[in-house]
């Protein structure tokens, strides 16, 4: 009799700690997704970027140190791996896009253009696309950690190797009051 419930308990053990570990690569496998759908939305920010430079060249061709800054943050943010580096990358190209519409708020026949409106609103809309990947992404981060740092499944997470993921950040700059000035 002692055996059986001796047999009982360690099932339950069991049962327990594979739940706990199916649990954890749930998570890990909501987090590759989650980052796989940033990274896909980046990679439409980045190829509408071009379209939008080239429209804008051909009204304000002067303003190569902007369009080169552009080339650069891309090109940067494309090659970024890790969220932090990569947030800190995008970032910068967030920086250099608004510039670049500053340049465009001074060509009014730019700004009635049909090309660059669309491009605008496409813009726009990834960049609205790209906000609820982060947050996603965050969230599903968020759970993982938890997990990992929770008894008992930090014991489990330890002995499989799960680690805790990166969150998608803002800057620093961005979580800063802005300042209303009148």
């Amino acid at each position: 009799m002692s055996a059986i419930i001796f047999l009982v308990i360690l099932v339950g053990i069991a049962v327990v700690l594979i739940g706990m570990y199916n649990t954890l690569v749930q998570l890990r496998v909501r987090c590759d997704s989650a980052w796989s759908d940033i990274d896909v939305q980046l990679k439409r920010r980045h190829d509408l970027i071009p379209n939008l430079v080239e429209t804008v060249k051909g009204y304000a061709a002067h303003e190569k140190g902007t369009f080169e800054n552009i080339a650069k943050f891309r090109s940067q943010a494309m090659q970024a791996t890790t969220p932090a580096d990569k947030a800190a990358a995008e970032n910068q190209l967030t920086g250099a896009l608004k510039s670049l519409f500053a340049v465009a708020e001074n060509y009014p026949q730019l700004k009635a253009s049909e090309e660059f409106t669309q491009l605008q609103g496409s813009l726009s809309q990834t960049e609205d696309s790209i906000q609820n990947s982060r947050r996603y992404y965050n969230a599903v981060v968020r759970d993982l950690n938890t997990k990992i740092q929770s008894f008992p499944t930090n014991i489990i997470a330890g002995m499989f190797g799960f680690s805790a993921r990166q969150f998608f950040e803002a800057p620093e700059a961005d979580r800063e009051p802005v300042q209303v000035k009148f």
